[in-house]
């Protein structure tokens, strides 16, 4: 089922189960996304984002969560990180499985080898055909610098 299709479904089942917490987290996503479609088509893109633009967009809101749980646990408010941890699973949810470490660094071998890669300046290209590929399935802030490591 398309991504857009399963999150719009998940709203209106949690406006029938009256769930406001996970109703008002699913109208975030659906902003979010709506936002995108709509600067998309102010470039001339009718169709609005692709779906790989669209786990970008859920998995930057993960992140923006994570560090704002952290803020609040830092801060005492313990209350406020526990709202946040739990948009975080809601957001999840749409989300494809994480690789594990061992299949990220198998996926960036075998980037590394389909591109032929051989030094640094040929990081862009992996990272690119890695983002193309396992767009939501592995966190890029770590995958950066392991390609950088292996092509040093």
């Amino acid at each position: 089922m398309v991504l857009r299709t399963r999150i719009s479904d998940a709203l209106k089942q949690a406006m029938k189960d009256k769930d406001a917490g996970r109703l008002s987290t699913l109208r975030l996503i659906n902003a979010a996304i709506k936002d995108k479609d709509i600067a998309a088509r102010a470039n001339g893109n009718d169709d609005g984002v692709p779906q790989s633009e669209v786990l970008a967009i859920l998995g930057k809101m993960v992140k923006q969560r994570q560090e704002s749980a952290r803020a609040y646990e830092e801060g005492g408010r313990l209350d406020l990180a526990e709202q946040e941890r739990k948009e975080i699973a809601i957001i999840e949810e749409f989300l494809p499985r994480q690789l594990s470490e061992e299949e990220t660094n198998a996926a960036i071998d075998a980037a590394i080898a389909d591109i032929g890669a051989e030094s640094i300046r040929d990081m862009g290209k992996v990272i690119g055909a890695l983002k193309s590929k396992y767009t939501g399935q592995m966190d890029f802030g770590a995958v950066g610098p392991a390609v950088k490591d292996r092509l040093s």
